[in-house]
């Protein structure tokens, strides 16, 4: 292992993220089956596994969104930052971070039904002379950048990203300006694939992706976005350009938690924004509300048969790994106990941010937190037993256990 290698390793255990993007636990405790079968009341539910956050100082507040039945309901917990002390609500805007990629790679679908881009496409075939590429460069497909599955790693390693990284860990400040600047170029000329072919999840593929996106079309994925899928959608607090969004001075604020490791949690962090080919991997702000409209949209329909298409291409599992998280487009599908469940994760800043859906139960949720906590999973959670509640015909037996504090 060379010593640029070694260090990054030492960067990624202190990051402790650098495998899977977030941790997401499994009822798998008595007490989980109870909650199933015995429908107890979801804001019971949520409410077990939502508030031990706030009173043990995990985090300043929680938004968790509910479609389920049909019927749409939302849950806030604490506040927007630990000054002002406002009232976090449905409409709070948060950072939702690669949250974003969905919203790239759905642009990107867009351009497939339009006929403008192929999923076979190679890198070769769309940058033509643009940039220098090596063999297995070349030969990279836009699939295979939506999908996690290029062999690209999470990020370049280099003593420019190993400098901002340190520096991230004590101050906060973001570490990916190299992929925002478009440095993957140089990279790229001397990329080789790995001999075996699995879900890396890389924000290096996303910028390059935004990168191809825009040249190739002459439109940035996040206009594709704005005009083709947030317009339309009805998203009003969902844009790249948070100060422009309505509420944006009642924001919520990020703040430390798992990360950055050596600031204090609870401590305000700085935002991050970015300005040229990391604003499709992670500049999207949003809210609640927003977020479980366009993961309405993709269970129910739009009304646009041209973005459901895309939205049924975008959720199609393209890469299968057993004993892991598949891939679709952007999207990471989850099988557990013969539920489906497919979601994204989002980290930046001072956020972690969760979308997830269930297509076979009609049932979504998102949950948002303003500090950077890996341990997201209440999202997961709740999919999983509720899945478990519509198919369960026992009901609660007179003599079940009684209710234990949340799993």
């Amino acid at each position: 292992m060379t010593s640029l290698n070694a260090l990054w390793l030492c960067g990624c255990l202190l990051l402790s993220g650098c495998a899977s993007l977030s941790s997401n636990s499994i009822d798998a405790s008595p007490y989980a089956s109870l909650l199933a079968t015995c429908h107890i009341p979801v804001k019971q539910q949520i409410d077990a596994l939502a508030r031990p956050l706030i009173q043990q100082q995990r985090t300043p507040g929680v938004v968790v969104a509910l479609l389920h039945h049909g019927q749409r309901q939302v849950f806030s917990y604490g506040f927007t930052d630990t000054d002002r002390h406002i009232p976090l609500s449905g409409d709070t805007l948060f950072a939702v971070g690669s949250v974003t990629k969905g919203f790239t790679a759905e642009s990107a679908a867009l351009l497939v039904q339009e006929g403008k881009l192929k999923w076979s496409s190679t890198l070769r075939e769309m940058l033509g002379n643009k940039a220098p590429l090596s063999p297995d460069a070349s030969r990279i497909t836009l699939l295979s950048l939506a999908t996690h599955t290029s062999g690209l790693p999470r990020q370049m390693t280099t003593l420019h990203m190993l400098g901002k990284l340190t520096d991230y860990l004590f101050t906060g400040h973001p570490f990916y300006d190299d992929l925002d600047n478009g440095e993957f170029i140089d990279y790229l000329s001397h990329f080789e694939q790995p001999a075996q072919r699995s879900v890396v999840y890389s924000n290096l593929g996303y910028s390059i992706l935004d990168y191809v996106i825009a040249q190739h079309s002459g439109q940035t994925p996040q206009a594709i976005a704005s005009q083709q899928i947030i317009a339309p959608l009805g998203l009003k607090h969902t844009g790249y350009q948070p100060e422009n969004l309505p509420g944006y001075a009642l924001r919520a604020r990020g703040h430390a938690g798992d990360q950055p490791k050596f600031i204090q949690r609870g401590r305000r962090v700085p935002d991050w924004h970015f300005s040229g080919y990391m604003v499709g991997a992670a500049s999207l702000w949003s809210s609640a509300n927003d977020l479980l409209s366009y993961l309405d949209a993709h269970m129910s329909g739009s009304g646009d048969p041209v973005l459901d298409r895309a939205f049924k291409d975008a959720t199609s599992v393209r890469f299968k790994q057993p004993q892991y998280d598949s891939s679709a487009l952007a999207w990471l599908s989850n099988n557990r106990d013969g539920q489906s469940i497919l979601y994204q994760s989002g980290f930046i800043g001072g956020y972690a941010s969760y979308i997830g859906m269930d297509i076979r139960h009609r049932t979504a949720i998102v949950v948002l937190q303003n500090s950077f906590n890996w341990n997201n999973d209440i999202g997961y959670r709740m999919l999983l037993r509720l899945a478990r509640a519509d198919e369960s015909a026992d009901g609660c037996s007179a003599n079940a256990i009684n209710p234990a504090p949340a799993d």
